[in-house]
Parts: C-alpha cells; sequence; structure tokens
C-alpha cells in the first residue's frame, strides 16, 4: 500500500483537529494542505517507525510549530476569522493541543508526547492546564439542536455541567429557528438529521443569517463533513461520543468566540 493510501483514511480527521486548533476551516485546511505538501515534497522523511496517523500529526506538528498564520497565505473572510487569527496570536497554544489531541482526536497521553515532542509527565500537565482554562472561561446561553431525546439528554447534562445555560432543546429546523430568534444563544450544538427529515444544517444557516455564533455540528458521519472542497464546519464531533470530546470542543468554540474575547 502506498503511502497517499495509508494516509487517505486519515485527512478527514487531521481536518477535524486542525480546524478545531485554529478556529476557522480556512486555516486548519490550510494547514493540512501545507502538511501534505511537505509529505510530497520529501516523502522519505516521513516517519516510518511509527503508526501512519502519528507520523501525519507529527508533521502536522511540525509543520504548525516552525510557522505563523502570517507566513501562510490565506484570505480572512470578515470578523470571526479575524477573531481567530488575533486568538492565535496571543495563544501560547500547548496546552490547548494537547486536551484536543487527547478529548478529541483521542491518542494516548505517550502519543502526544511524541505528536508534539515532550515528556508524557508534562503532557499530563499541559491537559490539566487547559481544563483549568475551561473551568474559569466566560458562561454561555448554548441551544442544543437534536432530535433524539437520550442523545440530548446527555448533551444538556455536559453543557450544564460546565455552567452554561441551555436556552433549549430544538427537534426540527423550525423549532431550532424560532428558539434562537427568541432567546439567542452564545453557542449551538446541532445535529445534522433531524426529525421531520428536517437538516440541522440549514436550521444553522438560517440561524447564521440572522446573528453570527460559533456552532458545533454532531453527527455518525464526520467524513462527509470533512472533505476539504467546499465551506464546511470548524467544529465537529463524531457520534458515539465521549464526555470529554464534547467539553473540549464546545471549550474551543468559546474560546474563539467574540463573545469571550479579551479587550
Amino acid at each position: 500500500m502506498s503511502l497517499g493510501q495509508q494516509l487517505h483514511p486519515h485527512l478527514p480527521f487531521l481536518r477535524r483537529y486542525a480546524r478545531a486548533l485554529t478556529g476557522s476551516q480556512a486555516h486548519g485546511d490550510t494547514y493540512v494542505r501545507a502538511t501534505l505538501e511537505a509529505i510530497v515534497a520529501a516523502p522519505e522523511e516521513f516517519p516510518s517507525d511509527v503508526d501512519p496517523r502519528l507520523g501525519l500529526y507529527r508533521t502536522f506538528h511540525a509543520i504548525w510549530s516552525s510557522s505563523h498564520l502570517e507566513d501562510i497565505p490565506m484570505s480572512v473572510g470578515g470578523s470571526r476569522e479575524a477573531i481567530a487569527q488575533a486568538r492565535l496570536a496571543r495563544l501560547t497554544p500547548l496546552p490547548r493541543q494537547a486536551l484536543l489531541l487527547t478529548a478529541l482526536e483521542g491518542f494516548t497521553i505517550d502519543d502526544v508526547a511524541y505528536l508534539i515532542d515532550m515528556s508524557s509527565a508534562d503532557v499530563e500537565a499541559l491537559v490539566e492546564e487547559a481544563l483549568g482554562e475551561i473551568e474559569a472561561q466566560t458562561r454561555a446561553k448554548v441551544l442544543i439542536i437534536e432530535d433524539e431525546p437520550i442523545i440530548a439528554m446527555d448533551i444538556e447534562t455536559i453543557v450544564r455541567d460546565l455552567g452554561h445555560d441551555v436556552t433549549a432543546i430544538a427537534v426540527t429546523a423550525e423549532d431550532a429557528v424560532r428558539e434562537a430568534l427568541a432567546d439567542r444563544p452564545g453557542l449551538v450544538l446541532a445535529d445534522i438529521q433531524l426529525a421531520d427529515d428536517s437538516s440541522g444544517i440549514d436550521a444553522v444557516k438560517d440561524i447564521l443569517a440572522e446573528f453570527s455564533v460559533p456552532v458545533i455540528f454532531i453527527t455518525a458521519f464526520p467524513e462527509r463533513l470533512l472533505t476539504g472542497e467546499r465551506p464546511e464546519p470548524t467544529f465537529l464531533i463524531t457520534k458515539p461520543f465521549q464526555r470529554s470530546t464534547v467539553k473540549a470542543a464546545i471549550s474551543q468554540a468559546l474560546f474563539f468566540d467574540e463573545a469571550t474575547a479579551p479587550a
């Protein structure tokens, strides 16, 4: 099997990680493209003594740690992109990298130590630091768009345990738009396929047409929204999900939000 064939199944999830890390589809996908270009340019330098997924993320982190957003040409469209770039410029990102790699991507502490070239003990300390940042984070009002009652209940519990308020749980696209306009949320958690065969994506589009708000999509088929070929979500959670995954995604989405941006 060629190196390209080995890496192909992992690319959607590298995009998910890169988008969450940068707070932007444009920025994240640009770093992924730069990673692939580096691999194509020097395939002999790709780590051959580890699992291909580890090697791919290791190469990504080499690109990430050796460059800055201003070094990579890209257009910044709108205030949310500008906020993401400003936040990244202020951030020493290692704690959030460690948290996202473990909670969102499912790597072990030892794996993360290899990926970011630190000791396992240091990685554990970074994760704890990131969790402390979450505890200090500004609280938000959250709209949940989910038609499966048990999943909606789980999400609501996680959101409330983090100290956020739940404005409503909507089960159709029409309900979601109505609830969002009635009580404007600071974050939306949206399933893709809803009751009455309506779409969470359509609901979010209608909400974003009225006001800007960070959105996390929840889906059993993440690959469909991680192609890098069209406008796609910045934040994505895969079903079935772990509590830690939802917690990390919420924290990162709010980190890049204008409402919680520092003065």
